[in-house]
């Protein structure tokens, strides 16, 4: 991989979008969390309605842990896969009261420990509360540009993770799952990129486009 190239595109990419958070609402790191395991396979638009009111009713890890189910799973009912994210909740929040004290960890190895938890999961956390760069959040959008950028030739997303960790410097691994988030929002979508809208469209490779506007 060219290095000149990998900082090109982070050089423009950073740019373009000037203001990178995540876009799940939250107050601590125990509001991230819940927020990013329900995320998956839902809109953060979608999270951020549910969690307006979840987040008054429930604000503690102890809260959480003695829930009913069946109430939690209706307080979440709206969002895909509900009932395994509510059992997995449950669990995470019944492990942070026994293991730490009610707090989130901040250490990748304990997250992991965590139900519904996987890398993607606690690179968020670990990187948007505790500003910690243990890794990169892979997520579809993250795939999905980088494999179109030349970034990776993986699918799997650990794998993928493992590839921009050696491609890109350490300094920017907190911010590059934002830009990479609100491009694939704005330019980069799929299926069909809108790629002569693209601030990366004379240097992008464009892998495994095959339509683009």
């Amino acid at each position: 991989m060219d290095e000149k190239y990998v900082k090109k595109v982070l050089r423009i990419l950073d740019k373009e979008y000037p203001e990178k958070k995540v876009a799940l609402n939250h107050k601590n790191s125990l509001e991230l969390l819940i927020s990013t395991i329900l995320s998956a396979q839902c809109t953060d638009k979608r999270v951020n309605i549910v969690t307006k009111n979840l987040v008054k009713k429930y604000k503690t890890a102890e809260n959480y842990a003695n829930s009913k189910l069946e109430e939690l799973q209706n307080d979440i009912r709206s969002i895909g896969l509900f009932r395994n994210k509510a059992k997995n909740i449950r669990k995470t929040c019944k492990l942070l009261v026994e293991e730490f004290n009610g707090k989130v960890p901040s250490k990748m190895k304990d997250l992991l420990k965590l139900h519904g938890v996987a890398r993607k999961t606690a690179n968020i956390v670990l990187s948007n509360w505790f500003g910690i760069a243990a890794g990169i959040a892979v997520d579809t959008h993250v795939k999905r540009i980088s494999f179109r950028l030349g970034f990776t030739k993986n699918i799997n997303p650990d794998k993928i993770e493992q590839d921009l960790m050696k491609i890109i410097d350490n300094k920017y691994w907190l911010e590059l799952n934002h830009v990479l988030v609100l491009h694939g929002r704005a330019v980069c979508k799929a299926p069909t990129p809108s790629c002569s809208e693209c601030v990366l469209n004379k240097i992008c490779p464009k892998n495994n486009v095959t339509k683009s506007n």
